[in-house]
């Protein structure tokens, strides 16, 4: 690579690496280098975040988690959602990246544009020097990996970032990008999903350079003139979009067009949920949580049906959103063959609250039988509470994951558990691999305890 070549303008893509499971291994150490998944390990749980040793077996975001255990095998490792300690984390990480940049467009939890003023004209080198610096600085201060990606545009940097991964540095120069871009598929186009990538594909236009071979009348005729001008300029490697901080929305949501009449209630279920899930990124770029999920179905005769549901309490847990949208999905044999399937999420707020009791506007749960075949709730973030009849509490329901703390072995989370006893590994972010004690219930010694406390964080984000 021609490291002494400049550019006008350097833009950066950061991306943490398997950013929920990597937290969870950061917290609980005994979990580095296992194949953890994150998300309700229910019935219907949706695997939330997969650690790249889980990924190695094909388990990823989105995918329903028996699907992700049954890849994995008996060697992974589930545990819940603890939203509260991913976003302190992503504070940290986006304090400390406006501490070098100013102004920092945000897409996720985990993830951001920057645009470095200090690096504009400045060489290869330089943009890769400063990657270096930025993410030792995020390791020093969290423990955690980011992926840096660097180009003259949005498109190349967040390209540049993917093919980073993991926990690497990729920065392409400005006489590479359009070799770099010409073979890669045309999939990994900003704003080509599957649909507009079957119709492009159909045509034989499977690489970004084919896409950008084609005159502008021919992009026109296949994209439409509202987007295919656009993509037709990113294809050839032009992207002067701006970095800038992200406008707060009043609704959020994300929809798609299928080639193929959805019909069976089965195939119907999982585009929901795919459109749930990309719905939930941009509500996580946002830092909030919704009360109100909308699904929206369009018809083959156009006609659109929308059903919605309100949850007592907002939340940004994708595995309690994707079960809301099912609850009010239609099935096709009902209302017809659906072209089109969208999520949207509205009632949104900053400060929302993990539900402890999700099926509260839900009386027969999730199971069709209304019983939950695993017996847990997955995106609770802490133990629930049984009463004796006297009112006075009995029992704690310890769950896998629950954050604990005990007078003589300090913070831990529960392992497991049953017949009366529960086993508990007390570690946190700065103990190291810690040890596993199994108690004899009810163990009056043994409370539940703030997640945030795993992280051992002495001074606040």
């Amino acid at each position: 690579m021609p490291s002494s070549e400049r550019s006008a303008r350097w833009v950066m893509h950061i991306d943490m690496d398997a950013f929920f499971a990597s937290v969870e291994q950061l917290t609980r150490p005994t979990l580095a280098g296992r194949p953890v998944l994150v998300g309700g390990s229910g019935g219907r749980g949706v695997v939330a975040g997969a650690s790249y040793e889980a990924r190695a077996y094909g388990a990823r975001s989105a995918m329903p988690m028996h699907q992700a255990r049954r890849l994995v095998g008996p060697s992974a490792v589930v545990v819940p959602p603890r939203g509260s300690v991913y976003r302190v984390v992503s504070a940290r990480i986006f304090d400390l990246l406006r501490a070098e940049i100013p102004v920092i467009e945000t897409l996720s939890f985990d993830e951001a544009f920057a645009e470095p003023a200090d690096l504009a004209g400045r060489s290869v080198e330089d943009a890769r020097a400063f990657a270096h610096d930025l993410r030792a600085v995020i390791r020093r201060e969290t423990g955690l990996p980011a992926s840096v990606g660097f180009g003259s545009g949005k498109q190349i940097a967040k390209i540049a970032s993917g093919l980073a991964k993991p926990d690497g540095i990729r920065v392409i120069a400005p006489s590479e990008e359009v070799s770099f871009l010409q073979g890669l598929p045309v999939r990994k186009l900003w704003g080509i999903g599957p649909v507009t990538g079957d119709r492009l594909g159909r045509l034989g236009v499977d690489t970004i350079g084919q896409l950008a071979a084609l005159s502008e009348p021919e992009v026109i005729s296949v994209l439409g003139a509202a987007v295919g001008p656009a993509l037709h300029r990113l294809a050839r490697g032009i992207d002067e979009r701006p970095v800038a901080e992200r406008a707060e929305s009043k609704q959020i949501s994300a929809e798609s067009t299928f080639a193929v009449d959805i019909v069976d209630g089965t195939r119907l279920r999982a585009a929901v949920a795919d459109a749930a899930a990309d719905a939930h990124r941009r509500l996580t770029a946002d830092g909030r949580g919704a009360r109100t999920v909308v699904v929206k179905l369009r018809r083959t005769d156009m006609s659109i049906l929308t059903r919605s549901t309100t949850l007592p309490a907002a939340t940004a847990d994708l595995d309690m959103l994707v079960r809301a949208a099912h609850r009010v999905t239609l099935d096709p044999l009902d209302v017809g063959p659906i072209r089109l399937v969208g999520v949207g999420y509205s009632g949104l707020t900053e400060a929302h609250q993990e539900m402890l009791f999700p099926n509260l506007d839900d009386p027969g749960g999730d199971d069709p039988d209304g019983d939950d075949p695993d017996g847990d709730d997955p995106v609770q973030e802490g133990p629930a509470e049984h009463d004796d009849p006297d009112g006075s509490t009995a029992a704690v329901d310890w769950r896998t994951g629950t954050d604990v703390h005990h007078p003589d072995h300090g913070h831990g989370w529960v392992q497991g558990g049953g017949h009366g006893v529960v086993t508990v590994r007390f570690e946190t972010r700065a103990t190291g691999p810690g040890r596993a004690v199994t108690f004899r219930l009810p163990e009056p010694a043994l409370v539940v305890a703030d997640p945030l406390d795993s992280l051992a964080w002495t001074v606040g984000p």
